[in-house]
């Protein structure tokens, strides 16, 4: 088992080689796997300062929907043929998904620290802001109860 630590750790290494994409598993309506790539990163939870692995979604996704639903994702994040998942409950926070704890205004800030918890550089973060507003997007939360990970071959130090 990967502690969460570990899993952490493992992947701010993979995900920074790869900018910080991976690939997010939702559950459909029918029970199914939902799968779509996006970039997510580590940042402490606006709420609990725990760690959270967040991401933004565009409103009005299938994704967010799939969310709503059932608010537990799976995020695989790898370089090369190692890689590593990391499986919690999700929250979310955006125009249509007000989070209760969390006051409106802080919203813009949130969504700023996950972009740059995954890697984002924005010349106009006015204008970021504004491309938000219009996308009604809405951070995603995941707080991290799993991990898994490929084994680490024999002899090998990583």
């Amino acid at each position: 088992m990967v502690s969460t630590e570990d899993g952490l750790r493992s992947i701010t290494e993979l995900a920074q080689t790869e900018n910080w994409l991976a690939v997010l598993i939702t559950t459909r309506p029918d029970g199914e796997p939902s799968v779509s790539v996006v970039n997510a990163g580590i940042l402490p939870h606006p709420v609990t300062g725990q760690p959270a692995v967040g991401l933004v979604s565009r409103g009005n996704t299938a994704k967010l929907a799939n969310l709503r639903a059932h608010p537990r994702a799976t995020l695989v994040f790898r370089a090369g043929w190692q890689w590593i998942a990391v499986t919690g409950t999700t929250e979310l926070a955006g125009p249509d998904d007000p989070h209760p704890a969390l006051p409106a205004d802080q919203l813009p800030q949130l969504l700023r620290d996950i972009y740059h918890a995954a890697g984002g550089q924005h010349p106009d973060l006015e204008e970021y802001d504004r491309e938000m507003v219009t996308d009604r997007r809405a951070a995603v939360l995941i707080t991290p109860t799993r991990f898994t990970t490929n084994p680490t071959p024999p002899g090998s130090t990583t």
